[in-house]
């Protein structure tokens, strides 16, 4: 085994964070993928990790989440070495600037400010970021978020200054007046669409106000959207599966003898 293998350190975060840095250092120098890649050419990939990072926690598979959630670290302090060598700032910077971020937005822990639940830890948040210069409540939120997660943002961060409904009831029924809204434009019967751009807007209004209601419910869209596709995907593929085993090809099936499957598939964990 070569020598300038950084050795294992148990039980001492900082010593295992450094072995990182240090790893990642000598791969900088020496690999020539390493040596090549930048901000913009790793971008792609972080977003790629942060993606299978989500699958992980969602398909509850911890030890993937290490193994994601140590890719997902490699490339923050990647980011942090390519500034480094242009004099931008440093770990060290990231590091101490996020804890003085944490410290500052957290008065209740760290000053003599009160707070009676989690909504007021929120609403001092929102506000702190204000103070620090932020010209909109909304200016958090990243454009090139997915429409579903960004409207969940949204949603949250007008919560924190107070502009929310009262209660789940009053949600259900502007979910109620949406779908209402969206079938005057769309002739549900036959189809039929009167103008193309209204019924879309509609159906964005009548979309935007059940994420509101899960919200309210404490149902996370994202995720139950997300598990919603893998559990479709799962009975889809068994379909496939025992229709081949059969001797079958989907597109030669009817529909009943494709819900015999279907239905078997539902049954299955």
């Amino acid at each position: 085994m070569p020598n300038n293998i950084p050795p294992v350190t148990a039980n001492d975060p900082a010593s295992a964070f450094q072995r990182l840095l240090t790893v990642l250092d000598t791969l900088r120098t020496q690999c020539p993928w390493d040596k090549k890649q930048t901000m913009e050419t790793l971008r792609h990939l972080t977003i790629e990790e942060t993606y299978e990072l989500s699958d992980a926690i969602l398909e509850g598979d911890l030890d993937e989440v290490k193994k994601e959630l140590g890719d997902v670290m490699m490339h923050l302090v990647f980011y942090a070495r390519i500034a480094s060598e242009t004099n931008d700032f440093t770990i060290i910077d990231v590091l101490n600037g996020v804890c003085d971020k944490l410290i500052s937005r957290h008065p209740h822990i760290y000053g003599d400010v009160e707070v009676q639940d989690e909504n007021d830890v929120k609403r001092n948040w929102e506000q702190l970021k204000l103070k620090e210069g932020n010209k909109s409540v909304l200016a958090g939120v990243p454009a090139g978020l997915p429409s579903l997660v960004k409207a969940s943002r949204i949603q949250e961060k007008a919560r924190g200054v107070g502009f929310d409904w009262d209660n789940k009831e009053q949600v259900w029924e502007k979910v109620e007046e949406e779908l209402q809204e969206f079938k005057d434009e769309y002739n549900v019967t036959n189809g039929a669409v009167v103008d193309i751009e209204k019924a879309e807007s509609e159906f964005g209004d009548l979309l935007f106000s059940l994420i509101n209601y899960a919200r309210f419910i404490n149902i996370n869209p994202e995720n139950a959207l997300e598990k919603t596709n893998k559990k479709f995907i799962k009975r889809f593929q068994y379909l496939e599966s025992k229709a081949k085993e059969n001797g079958k090809a989907l597109n030669d099936m009817t529909l009943a003898e494709m819900d015999i499957y279907w239905n078997e598939a539902k049954t299955l964990k």
